[in-house]
Formats: C-alpha cells, sequence, structure tokens
C-alpha cells in the first residue's frame, strides 16, 4: 500500500475507485496503477484541496461571463499564468464588489479540478479588489455602521444657498485644490467673500485637524466672530471641504468616524469635494452636498456672476410690470369716483333707485308668503269636519262592537234562553251530581225569581262505577 501522504492519489483516491474498471495483471506495468480518468481526476482535485485548502490569489479578471443562473465565470491571469475560476450565485451576490472586465482583485476559495474537461480552477467564496486590503474593508464597515445611525439620511440634507453672504473654505492652504477652488470662484462669484480654515489633508495628524478646523468655523460662526479684511462681520451660508485626488491612503483622513459625526452638525450647508469623480470618502456620504471635484464644490456653492444679474433684471422686470398694473388699475377707480363725485345727484339716483327695488321685492315676498299660508289654512279648514265625522262613526262602530260582546258574555243571557243555575244552601254552584245529597235541599236561579228544590231520595252518588239510568219521570210544572 502506497504511503499515506496527503499529496497522494492513493490516499486521496481511497478505496471506491479500486475496483473501477480495473485492468489485468497481464495489463499492468510491473508496479504501475491504471487509472479510470474520473478516478484520477477526482483523486487529484481531492490531493490538491488536502494539500492547499483555502487560498487567496491576486489577478485581473479576464473572459467575464454572468450565466442565467447567477453563476460567475471568468479567469485570472497575470504575465506569468492563467487559472480558470467560478463563481457560484451565492457567493457572487455576497461579493464586497461588482467584478468587471479587466479589474485587478483578490479572491479567496478552493481549488478543484472539473472532471468533465480535466481543468484546473478555483472555486471562488468571496472577492475584493487588490491595492484595497483591509482598508477598503474598513472603509465598507464604517460606511455601513454609520448609515445605520442614520449620518448619511437625506431628509436632512440642505441645499447650498442661492446667493450666499460668505464661503469657508477648510482644506490645506498648500493644496492644489484650494488654487481650483478660489480660481472657480474668482471667475463665477469674484462678490463672495471666502473664508480660509486652514487644515491638515493627508497624514496621521489629518484627522484631528480637521476636526479642530470644523470646531473652530462652527464656534465662529454660531458666535459671530468671524470678520471680513475691512472688519466688518462675515456671514458664512456655506462651507466647503475640498482635497485633491489620490490613492485611499492619501484620501483615508476623510474616513474618520468622529469627523463624519462632526460634519453632520454643521450649522450651515457643507459641500464636500474631495478626490476625482470615482474617489468616494465617508465625509462624501456625510456632507449636505457631494461635488466630485475641488473645482465643482466651488461652482455648486456659488451661481455665476451673470446669471445673478439676469435674474435680479428678470425680478425688476416682474416687479416694474406689476406695479404699472396696480398704478392703471387705481387709475381707473380714480377717475370712475371722480366721475360719481362729480354728479352726486347721479349717484344719489342710483342709490334711491337700488332702494326702492329692494323694497319692492320685500313686499312681494312678503305678499307670497301670506297667500301660502291662507292657501293651507283652507285646505286644513276643508278636510277637518270629514276627518272628524269620519273619526266619530268608527269610534261608534268599535262601541256597538264592544257591547255585543258584553251581551253575549252576561249570565242573564243564557238564563233567558231556558237554563237554570242550581247551587246549595250556601251557595256553592252545583256543576256535577257527586255534590249532591238525597233530600238536600237546592236553589235554582231562573231567568225570573228563583226556586227550592229538594233532591230525591233515590238520586244516586257520583262513582266511578257506572249506574243505570231510571225511566223517565212524568214532567211536572213548577209551581210558579
Amino acid at each position: 500500500m502506497p504511503s499515506q501522504d496527503p499529496f497522494s492519489p492513493w490516499h486521496a483516491a481511497g478505496d471506491a475507485h479500486d475496483n473501477a474498471a480495473a485492468p489485468s495483471a497481464a495489463q499492468r506495468a510491473p508496479g504501475a496503477r491504471v487509472w479510470p480518468v474520473g478516478a484520477l481526476c477526482l483523486a487529484i482535485g481531492d490531493a490538491l484541496q488536502a494539500r492547499f485548502g483555502a487560498v487567496a490569489v491576486e489577478g485581473e479578471i479576464s473572459g467575464l461571463s454572468r450565466a442565467a443562473s447567477g453563476h460567475l465565470y471568468f479567469a485570472l491571469k497575470d504575465a506569468q499564468g492563467q487559472l480558470r475560476c467560478a463563481m457560484f450565485r451565492r457567493a457572487a451576490q455576497l461579493a464586497a464588489i461588482e467584478p468587471a472586465e479587466g479589474d485587478r482583485v483578490i479572491v479567496q476559495g478552493r481549488v478543484s479540478v472539473y472532471g468533465p474537461r480535466g481543468d484546473l480552477q478555483l472555486v471562488v467564496e468571496s472577492m475584493r479588489r487588490a491595492g484595497l486590503g483591509s482598508l477598503y474593508e474598513q472603509f465598507l464597515q464604517l460606511k455601513q455602521r454609520l448609515q445605520q445611525e442614520g449620518l448619511f439620511d437625506a431628509a436632512r440634507k440642505r441645499p447650498p444657498a442661492a446667493l450666499p453672504r460668505g464661503l469657508a473654505i477648510v482644506t490645506s492652504p498648500n493644496a492644489a485644490a484650494l488654487h481650483d477652488v478660489l480660481s472657480a470662484l474668482r471667475r463665477r462669484a469674484p462678490h463672495v467673500p471666502v473664508l480660509l480654515v486652514p487644515a491638515l489633508v493627508q497624514g496621521a495628524g489629518a484627522p484631528a485637524s480637521l476636526r479642530a478646523a470644523l470646531a473652530q468655523l462652527y464656534e465662529g460662526i454660531a458666535q459671530g466672530r468671524l470678520r471680513r479684511a475691512d472688519g466688518q462681520p462675515l456671514h458664512i451660508d456655506t462651507i466647503l471641504l475640498v482635497r485633491g485626488g489620490g490613492s485611499i491612503e492619501d484620501l483615508w483622513a476623510f474616513n474618520d468616524a468622529e469627523l463624519a459625526r462632526l460634519i453632520v452638525q454643521s450649522p450651515v450647508p457643507l459641500v464636500a469635494g474631495i478626490g476625482h469623480e470615482t474617489d468616494f470618502t465617508i465625509a462624501d456620504w456625510c456632507a449636505d452636498l457631494r461635488a466630485p471635484t475641488p473645482t465643482a464644490a466651488a461652482e455648486l456653492a456659488a451661481l455665476p456672476r451673470q446669471q445673478l444679474l439676469q435674474a435680479l433684471q428678470h425680478s425688476h422686470d416682474r416687479l416694474t410690470q406689476a406695479l404699472d398694473r396696480y398704478g392703471m388699475e387705481q387709475q381707473r377707480r380714480l377717475q370712475w369716483a371722480g366721475h360719481m363725485l362729480a354728479r352726486p345727484s347721479a349717484l344719489l339716483a342710483q342709490h334711491a333707485a337700488q332702494l326702492q327695488r329692494n323694497a319692492q321685492r320685500l313686499r312681494h315676498s312678503g305678499q307670497q308668503q301670506l297667500e301660502r299660508q291662507m292657501l293651507r289654512l283652507q285646505q286644513h279648514g276643508a278636510q277637518w269636519p270629514r276627518a272628524l265625522q269620519t273619526s266619530l262613526q268608527a269610534q261608534q262602530q268599535r262601541l256597538a262592537q264592544a257591547a255585543l260582546r258584553l251581551r253575549m258574555l252576561d249570565p242573564q243571557q243564557v238564563l233567558e234562553r231556558g237554563y237554570a243555575i242550581l247551587s246549595t244552601a250556601q251557595g256553592e254552584i252545583v256543576r256535577k251530581p257527586a255534590q249532591l245529597q238525597p233530600g238536600q235541599t237546592i236553589t235554582a236561579r231562573l231567568a225570573q225569581g228563583s226556586a227550592t228544590l229538594q233532591v230525591p231520595p233515590h238520586t244516586p252518588h257520583a262513582s266511578s262505577q257506572p249506574q243505570p239510568k231510571p225511566p223517565p219521570a212524568p214532567q211536572q210544572k213548577l209551581p210558579f
């Protein structure tokens, strides 16, 4: 058995491939193993993975293509070699950058062999731009943290003053950017006074210097201590924070968290013009307005003098036209008033005629209202007798029906039809034979008067056994 060297294909392939298409002993060279192609590719890939593990590779992107599945395929190359790479969709979505053809990047991944073609390839798991290293990663982390704090919110950003009374420039006195800014301001707005607030813009001490310069400027604005060259008060309406282009290391002073928090506290709009158009710093994101260059920052902070003069002329023309219209309207009203005052009798006649028309309308309106009320009264007077007669007839009919029902329920009416009411000496109404005893005296109430009767001795008592009916007795008239 071969040694267990991690780079050994025997160890990498394992026993899974020993039985695949095993050649006969006659076909084998003495001491050699015959590998299937797929098994050998797999063994080489496993051996490379075991030997190198995760690797970081720097090179230039070439032949970049994006599949419909979202996977990226490209090659990393330099002067000495080229390596095929595959970056699957999930890793591509999480990448810190959007790769482009020709970008120089550093990728991390694992080496493998693509068996169907036998190609050596690198499966990329992460990617960043080369040359930025940890600085760029720090920039991204700081940007994300400050964005979560709300320092980049667009709602708090303010536009620069359209007609600034004064501008403050925070930069190095020796910076080429200062010359560009001053040249642009002299060309566009020579009437606007400028205050230079010196600060370091590069190096280890630059962040602290920039913070101190801004804090001093904020205090001067708040207390009104700023003065022009002639001693007159200087009102600052916009601050320019500028610096020329450079590498990420040169511009790193503007990626300071404390400086970012100080920028958002500016009492007036702050315009950042740092580096070139492709350069972005934390200060750019925090400023009220980001300019691609220092010169552009000056142009955004001050309108050209000629444009201001044109705007003033336009406002002057509009004001003149408004005054002319107002004067003409007042003159017309004055002429009308003079005409009416010159003929007071005509004015009085006009008002008298109006008063007469109003009185006539009032009288006419009152007469119409009275006539409508009289008509309604007449209509109601004709309807009331009929309604009263109808109601009286209905009440009489209901009364007659009630009287009829009462008569039908009167016991006297029942007696008039030949019925009698029997009662005992105690006044108890007799309803059944069981209440009677032989020889008992009872009273019969008739329609007219009453009679006393005696129960014969043979009258049967009420019992549960039925009794035979006696023969009918001869009818006798009562003695009344």
